[in-house]
């Protein structure tokens, strides 16, 4: 068994969950943010057979695309003033990271 520990953008959420239920998988999502923007971002946990590990990862890569947004850095680069943007700025969002880790042993109560 593998767990799929899947960090998505809140815009690709709603959308990567209803893929999964489909599929027929099952999925505990915590609230997180963090990165260059400190998005929103959701954590989701898939816990899948060694077989369905693609299957699983390939619906989420379908469904959290990475995609550019135009923002305006409010604070400086790297903590230095000389390296402060003050004009907008093309970043990469989106897309789900994902990490595939053993399941020793697994129990629903």
């Amino acid at each position: 068994m593998k767990l799929i520990i899947a960090v998505v953008q809140d815009q690709d959420v709603q959308k990567a969950n209803g893929a999964l239920i489909t599929a027929g998988f099952r999925s505990t999502r915590l609230a997180s943010s963090g990165g260059f923007l400190r998005s929103g971002s959701t954590t989701m946990l898939v816990g899948v057979d060694d077989n369905q590990v693609d299957q699983a990862v390939g619906i989420l890569k379908s469904v959290c695309q990475s995609r550019t947004k135009m923002v305006t850095p409010m604070t400086p680069m790297a903590g230095s003033v000389e390296s402060f943007i003050p004009f907008p700025v093309e970043v990469i969002v989106g897309g789900a990271n994902m990490f595939i880790v053993n399941v020793e042993r697994f129990e629903r109560a």
